[in-house]
C-alpha cells in the first residue's frame, strides 16, 4: 500500500438530520479517532482536513439532493486532495464523515483512468429516481450517483459520468433485504448472510483484475450493531469485527488497491467511547 496518508473528511452533508434542529454527529469521527492516536498507530503521514460547507437541515421532496451545491463543491475539493496524495506516492486513508465522501474519491480516480470500488456497507446506497419517488440524502444514494444515476450536479461533475461502471463495483456485506436493486442492475454483491472471506476476495480479485485499480469504501454499519450501533441506520445481521478485518486485509493486499475510506460512525451515539475504541482497533489491525 505504500505510505499511508490520513485525510480527515468530516462531512455530514449527505445525511438527513437525526432530529429536528440537530445535525448528524459523524463529522466528529476523524477528531475522535485522532484522539485515540490513529495517526501514530497507523504510522501514517498527516494529509490534513478537507472542510465541508454549511449543513442545511431544511429539505422537502422535490428539492433534489439535500445540500447538493455544498456536496458538489466538497466532492471537487476532496477529489483534489486524494489526487494530490496519490500523485506524491501516498496511499490515502480518508476518515469520514458520511458515505457521500465516496464521490470525491471516485471522481479523483475517474480522472486517472478506469477504477473499481469494493463497497463494504450494510445497505445498497442505491436509491435513485429510477426506483424511488424522490431523492434526498446523498449518503443513501452515493452508489447510484457514482454509477451515473442522478442529476448532473453530482453525477456528472466535469462531464465524467459515470465515475465507476456497474461492472467495476463489488458490494460486500449488504444485508439480504437490501440487495434486490443491485441484482436488478447486474452489480456484483455478496450479502452479509452469505459472506465467506475467501469467496468474497475471489469475486473482488476477478472484478478488479483488468482495471487500473480500485478504492475500498467501508460504512461501519457493515458490522452487526451488537458490535457497533453508533450509526444512523443500524440493522441486524452484519459482520463481526474479525471478519471485517480479514476481509479488509485481503482486499488491501490485492494488486491495485488505491485508497481507503471509513464512513458513518457517529460519536454522539457512543457516549462512553467503547465503540470508537473498537473502530480504531479495526483500522489498526486492517491497515
Amino acid at each position: 500500500m505504500g505510505n499511508l496518508v490520513l485525510i480527515d473528511a468530516p462531512s455530514n452533508l449527505g445525511l438527513r438530520p437525526p432530529a429536528e434542529g440537530a445535525v448528524p454527529g459523524c463529522y466528529k469521527t476523524p477528531g475522535v479517532l485522532r484522539d485515540l492516536g490513529i495517526l501514530r498507530r497507523l504510522n501514517a503521514s498527516d494529509g490534513g482536513v478537507v472542510t465541508p460547507g454549511r449543513y442545511v437541515g431544511t429539505w422537502q421532496p422535490g428539492d433534489g439532493v439535500r445540500n447538493s451545491a455544498a456536496l458538489a463543491s466538497y466532492t471537487r475539493a476532496l477529489a483534489t486532495r486524494v489526487a494530490s496524495v496519490r500523485s506524491s506516492g501516498g496511499f490515502p486513508v480518508v476518515l469520514g464523515g458520511d458515505c457521500s465522501i465516496s464521490l470525491g474519491a471516485m471522481l479523483a480516480l475517474r480522472r486517472e483512468g478506469r477504477f473499481g470500488i469494493a463497497y463494504l456497507d450494510g445497505h445498497d446506497d442505491f436509491r435513485h429516481l429510477g426506483i424511488a419517488d424522490h431523492v434526498g440524502a446523498a449518503a443513501g444514494e452515493d452508489l447510484a450517483i457514482m454509477t451515473g444515476r442522478g442529476a448532473g450536479d453530482l453525477a456528472d461533475i466535469d462531464g465524467l459520468r459515470p465515475y465507476v461502471r456497474d461492472s467495476d463495483v463489488v458490494v460486500l456485506g449488504v444485508r439480504e433485504a437490501e440487495s434486490a436493486e443491485l441484482r436488478s442492475a447486474g452489480i456484483s454483491y455478496v450479502t452479509s448472510e452469505s459472506l465467506l472471506v475467501p469467496d468474497a476476495l475471489a469475486v473482488a480479485a476477478s472484478t478488479f483484475a483488468s482495471l487500473d485499480g480500485f478504492w475500498v469504501h467501508v460504512d461501519i454499519d457493515v458490522l452487526d450493531p451488537a458490535h457497533v450501533s453508533a450509526v444512523d441506520s443500524p440493522d441486524p445481521g452484519g459482520l463481526g469485527p474479525s471478519t471485517l478485518v480479514s476481509l479488509l486485509r485481503g482486499l488491501l493486499s490485492l494488486p491495485g488497491a488505491a485508497g481507503f475510506e471509513l464512513t458513518v460512525f457517529d460519536p454522539d451515539l457512543d457516549p462512553d467511547g467503547r465503540q470508537a475504541a473498537l473502530v480504531a482497533d479495526i483500522l489498526e489491525r486492517a491497515l
